[in-house]
């Protein structure tokens, strides 16, 4: 009699270990179908935004974006911020030396952030433009985001206050009014504590009127 029991007792605990073992088999396979399906859903969610972005980014070429470029007009400038969120334009004039130094710069982050406009207008050919944004010096770089002036820099102070800052330290004086996308870290600049400062060159300035000063930088 208790060898029966004793085989009872072990065809319960196999039939119970089946169910549990059936159980977990159930539970695995829900898990993995769940993992499978997570999956699929991100795939196809970075497809979705890929897709969103390309034709977003053939929008933006249209636009004029991905390439540095000059408008020769006050009217030409007003539909290039009206057309664009976000948009950097650079007052510069010809004669002026630290205004080519801004268009090697600027041609290049054209180029990588192609989510912003990037443009050029002569203070000769904007004067109401000039005025109306009190713009007093050259070179000066103009941060525009839904039509809005955003942020100035004049002049190369905020670079570090040298003739060779590097296009990262620009691109992160632009990215602290938010008109372009930046992966770093906003409150510290990419060079600081990497590269000794060292004095601008200095230039004879010309002002607007054609007089001359003792600074580099044009004055209206």
């Amino acid at each position: 009699m208790a060898a029966n029991i004793q085989a009872a007792v072990a065809r319960n605990l196999l039939e119970a270990s089946k169910v549990i073992e059936e159980q977990i088999d159930a539970e695995i396979e829900k898990l993995d179908k769940m993992a499978d399906e997570d999956l699929e859903g991100l795939r196809q969610k970075r497809l979705d935004a890929m897709k969103k972005y390309e034709k977003k980014k053939r929008e933006w070429l249209e636009k004029g974006h991905g390439e540095y470029t000059e408008l020769t007009s006050e009217p030409e400038f007003f539909e290039a911020c009206k057309a664009s969120e976000d948009v950097v334009v650079h007052f510069f004039r010809e004669s002026t030396f630290r205004c080519k130094i801004v268009d090697k710069h600027l041609a290049i982050l054209a180029q990588k952030h192609v989510e912003t406009r990037f443009c050029k207008i002569s203070v000769d050919r904007a004067p109401f433009l000039c005025d109306r944004m009190k713009i007093r010096g050259l070179p000066t770089i103009v941060l525009f985001k839904d039509f809005k002036s955003k942020d100035f820099i004049v002049g190369f102070d905020d670079l570090g206050g040298v003739d060779d800052f590097s296009t990262e330290m620009l691109e992160w004086r632009i990215a602290r009014a938010h008109v372009i996308r930046y992966s770093g870290d906003l409150s510290v600049p990419p060079t600081e504590g990497t590269k000794e400062r060292r004095p601008m060159l200095n230039f004879e300035r010309k002002t607007i009127r054609g007089t001359a000063g003792d600074d580099s930088d044009d004055d209206y």
